[in-house]
This record gives structure tokens, C-alpha cells and sequence, in this order.
């Protein structure tokens, strides 16, 4: 290093304050940065192009140079784009011995061959660079860090610089993950291009089954009429066909949340042990399950809305004006039927009940609900109470059917009605959770699930099947 490098050191020495931190850039995360810095107990200093003309900047902070806001703090937070690195080359001298925090993020995937924090590491050698809050937006920020947007995910190759980031972000009320070396960050970069990555399976379910069960309602009902008997009831698609399709839709995805819990018994007792993995399939399709409820109550709540919309439905009036008017000519009587009644009754009832316990499942999986209850009753609620609103909503449906399947007249092109296909999926997931609930095989397997092994199992279930690597008990 020259004198001036030297002395341009010496004086960073000297103006350096360990409670203050510098940001590069102005603009909404660097500002919003900036004042939770400052609410913090931080002093901030900004770096900029032109100082005099940052005018928006959080009060009590101060702007200068790059060059000399470079001085002023040990942590530099480089909120800029990558395409304007290219004045961090010019700073290198000054940035010697800094931990320079990259938070940018890319527009797309794959957009350039290294990560920006590589990239940066690069163009400013003499500095620690660290991978931190790109994934906190400045939303966040402000807001305060809802309970989706606490944590700060960072990476970098040294950990007394990690653990500085990881103090400040503490500080900041946000939680601190280490995800390890730099060479992370090129997937830390990846994460806020993610969109839903939990809702993408339930999500498709969802699209297929509403698609196929709103068609195969569409070809039984409107298309069969107008090839069979000439009618156009395509009018009955706006409400009759949705109203049918959504509640299936919500019952076949509340099966789904439950089946893939049952397998894993059957899985268990079947290995013999608790240690084996289970298929990715399987892993996958219980990490979603979460997402599959919700989406199904969403599903039952449309189900609902258009229950209410039916009796102010012109195409209702019409057919009881009708109807009425037809008994007045005939001079006929309705009569009661009691059995009707009973029967009605029971399937208002289930549905009440079904969907009640439906919206508390909903509740309690909220994070400031799941929260304040213990595993012991968020598992009743979750799974027991789960099984009921199952049990509850697929009785509503066999109520709704009745005696509709003995009916030939029923099976349109040999169709059998919408409603008794939903009843496939939750049937077999209630048959199969009442073999694991018989004593015989509940006993088996809360024995297998406290760490009980099979003789004779037990040396080939511990072996990983991918990597046929013992596994750790």
C-alpha cells in the first residue's frame, strides 16, 4: 500500500464508531434499512452518488460520499443492484478490512454465472462479504417483520463476520440463520424468486379436480340433456355445476390431508421400525398437508356461498311457483313425509356441524393460534378432531345421496352421480384409520413409533435405501 492508502486507513481507523452502520444505496430497502437501524439504537450513515439530493432519507441519519460513509462503520450494507457494483472497484482501499452485506437479489434464475455475493467478493478482495437480508422485503421492515418475514437467512465464509449480521439482525427483532459458506448464496438468491414452492402440488390438485369434476358434471347433466332430450339447461353451469364441483373438491382435498398420515402407519408396521425413511413421494405430499386443508376449506367456504344464493335463485322460484300452482289445479295436497324430514334434517345438521369443525381446523393451524397451544392439543385438534370433521362431512354426503345410487335413472351414459365419486377417497381413508385405531394395531404401532424394532427387521430398515448408509437412530 502507498502513503496515501496508509493514511486514508489510519484515518478510518480513527473515525470509526462500533454502533455505527453504513448503507450504500437509497433507495426503498436501503431507507427502510435505515430507520430500523435508527429505532434500533444504530447510527447510520448513507453512502451516495450525490449527497445533496437524498432528501428522502430516514431523520437523524446522515449522508455522504461513498468513500466517506466507508469510513465512518466497520458494516456496510451494499443495497444496489449488481449492474451498479461497478463503483465498489474504486473503493477497494477503503473497504479493506470491511464486512460488506450483500442483499440484492436477481429478477430471474440463472442470470448471471456466479452469485452477486461472489461477484462482489471478487471486486472488493480486501473485504468480508456476507450473504444477508435478501429475503427480508422492506415491507418487512417497516412493518415491523410479520411472522413469515422474521427470519434472516445468511451465508459467508467467516463466522465472526456471520455472527456480527446475526447480532444485528437480533437486534433488529428478526431471528438469524446460518446457512454456511458463500458458496450458498447463490441459493439464498433463489429463494424470493420462489413463488408458493408449498402451494404448487395442493395448488395443481386442486385446478385438476375442480376441472375434471366440473366437466364429468357438465357432460352428465347439461350435455347429456340436450343430446337426450333436446333441453338447454346450460344456464344450471353458473351455480348448480360449481355448487357441485366445490364441495367435492373440498372433500376429496380434506381426505387428502389425512391419507398420507395413514400410509405412514401402515409404512411403519410394515418395516417393522420408525427409522426407515419414507418415499419422497410420501415426505412431499405430508409437508403439504397444511396447504391441501387450507385450500380445501376455501373450497367448502364457496360451497357454502352458494348454498345460501339457491333459494333466491330464479330457476328455484320458478320450479315451486310451478310446482305449487300444479297441485292448486289438481287439487292435490302436499303431504308430509317424515322420513324426509329426518333425513333433511340429519343433512343440514352434518354439514353444520362438518363445516364448524372445519373453520376451527382452519383457526388453529394460523401460526398466532398453533402458538399458544401445546403439541398435545394441537395434535387433538389437528387429528382427532380432524378424523370427526371427515367422518362428519362425508355422512353429510352420503345424506345427500340417499338412495339416489339404487336408482338406474341415475347412471346418465352410465355415469354414476358426481356426488359418489368424492365418497371414494374419504371412505378409504376412514377405513383404513379404523384398522390403526383397533387395539391390536394401535398397540403395535405407538410401540414401533416409541422406538420399538422388529426382530429381524431391524438390521435391513436401518439401512438408507438411496445411499445404503446405516442410518442414526
Amino acid at each position: 500500500m502507498n502513503s496515501d492508502s496508509v493514511a486514508m486507513t489510519d484515518l478510518c481507523e480513527k473515525m470509526h464508531k462500533p454502533e455505527t452502520v453504513c448503507i450504500f444505496g437509497t433507495g426503498d430497502f436501503g431507507r427502510s434499512l435505515g430507520l430500523r437501524l435508527l429505532q434500533s439504537g444504530y447510527n447510520v450513515v448513507y453512502g451516495s452518488r450525490d449527497p445533496k439530493n437524498s432528501l428522502l432519507l430516514p431523520k437523524g441519519s446522515k449522508v455522504m460520499t461513498h468513500a466517506a460513509a466507508a469510513c465512518e462503520a466497520f458494516v456496510v450494507f451494499v443495497a444496489v443492484q449488481r449492474e451498479h457494483y461497478g463503483f465498489l472497484s474504486s473503493l477497494a482501499s477503503d473497504l479493506e478490512g470491511k464486512v460488506l452485506v450483500d442483499v440484492s437479489n436477481n429478477l430471474k434464475r440463472g442470470l448471471y454465472p456466479e452469485s452477486n455475493a461472489e461477484y462482489l467478493s471478487r471486486l472488493v478482495p480486501g473485504a468480508t462479504v456476507v450473504k444477508a437480508f435478501n429475503t427480508i422485503s422492506a415491507w418487512a421492515l417497516q412493518s415491523g417483520g410479520l411472522d413469515a418475514n422474521r427470519q434472516v437467512l445468511l451465508c459467508g465464509d467467516r463466522s465472526d463476520a456471520k455472527q456480527q449480521l446475526m447480532d444485528i439482525a437480533q437486534s433488529l427483532g428478526f431471528t438469524a440463520l446460518d446457512r454456511g459458506s458463500l458458496r450458498v448464496a447463490a441459493e439464498l438468491e433463489d429463494l424470493p424468486l420462489q413463488l408458493f414452492p408449498l402451494w404448487r402440488l395442493p395448488l395443481n390438485i386442486a385446478i385438476c379436480l375442480t376441472a375434471f369434476i366440473f366437466f364429468y358434471a357438465l357432460t352428465r347433466d347439461v350435455i347429456y340433456e340436450r343430446v337426450t332430450n333436446g333441453k338447454d339447461i346450460a344456464f344450471r353451469i353458473m351455480i348448480s355445476l360449481a355448487n357441485k364441483a366445490f364441495p367435492i373438491v373440498s372433500l376429496v382435498m380434506l381426505a387428502l390431508c389425512y391419507l398420507p398420515g395413514a400410509l405412514a402407519g401402515f409404512l411403519q408396521l410394515y418395516n417393522g421400525t420408525k427409522y426407515r425413511r419414507f418415499p419422497d413421494w410420501l415426505d412431499r405430499w405430508m409437508l403439504c398437508r397444511k396447504q391441501l386443508g387450507l385450500l380445501a376449506l376455501a373450497f367448502g367456504f364457496l360451497h357454502v356461498l352458494y348454498t345460501l344464493v339457491i333459494p333466491i335463485r330464479y330457476y328455484v322460484r320458478y320450479r315451486i311457483n310451478v310446482y305449487t300452482i300444479s297441485l292448486v289445479k289438481d287439487n292435490k295436497t302436499y303431504e308430509f313425509d317424515n322420513m324426509a324430514a329426518w333425513r333433511y334434517d340429519s343433512y343440514y345438521s352434518m354439514g353444520i356441524l362438518g363445516f364448524g369443525l372445519f373453520v376451527l381446523l382452519g383457526i388453529t393451524s394460523l401460526p398466532s393460534v398453533s402458538n399458544s397451544l401445546n403439541w398435545r392439543e394441537f395434535s387433538f385438534v389437528q387429528s382427532k378432531l380432524g378424523y370427526v370433521t371427515l367422518l362428519l362431512c362425508t355422512a353429510h354426503t352420503f345424506l345427500y345421496g340417499w338412495d339416489r345410487f339404487l336408482k338406474p335413472s341415475s347412471y346418465r351414459w352410465w355415469m354414476p352421480p358426481a356426488y359418489m365419486l368424492s365418497l371414494v377417497v374419504p371412505c378409504v381413508v376412514l377405513i383404513l384409520k379404523l384398522i390403526l385405531i383397533t387395539p391390536c394395531v394401535d398397540s403395535k404401532v405407538t410401540r414401533i413409533r416409541q422406538g420399538w424394532e422388529r426382530q429381524g427387521k431391524t438390521s435391513a430398515n436401518n439401512i438408507d435405501t438411496k445411499t445404503n448408509q446405516p442410518l442414526m437412530a
